[in-house]
């Protein structure tokens, strides 16, 4: 992630915006960050939880090893569950 100062964000308010579309960029002022900019697309992405395409691509990738744990889970139960107060 890029880092800028406040005052250079202020003075280079294009260039600021030209680069958080393509990555965010972390606002710094005496030092601390204090603020991140970010395209409107990551934006939507965060609130909305997580890009839905990208869900459905983590869901095909494991969907073998997703299955596998399931069904281990059916035929011995959930491991270390004697040790669980709940």
């Amino acid at each position: 992630m890029r880092t800028m100062t406040a005052n250079d964000a202020k003075k280079h308010f294009g260039e600021l915006l030209d680069t958080a579309r393509r990555e965010p960029v972390s606002v710094q002022k005496h030092g601390r960050p204090v603020a991140v900019m970010l395209s409107a697309e990551d934006y939507e992405d965060l609130k909305a939880g997580i890009n839905p395409a990208q869900s459905g691509d983590w869901l095909r990738d494991n969907k073998a090893a997703l299955e596998s744990s399931n069904d281990y889970v059916e035929k011995h139960g959930l491991p270390l569950a004697r040790h669980r107060q709940f």
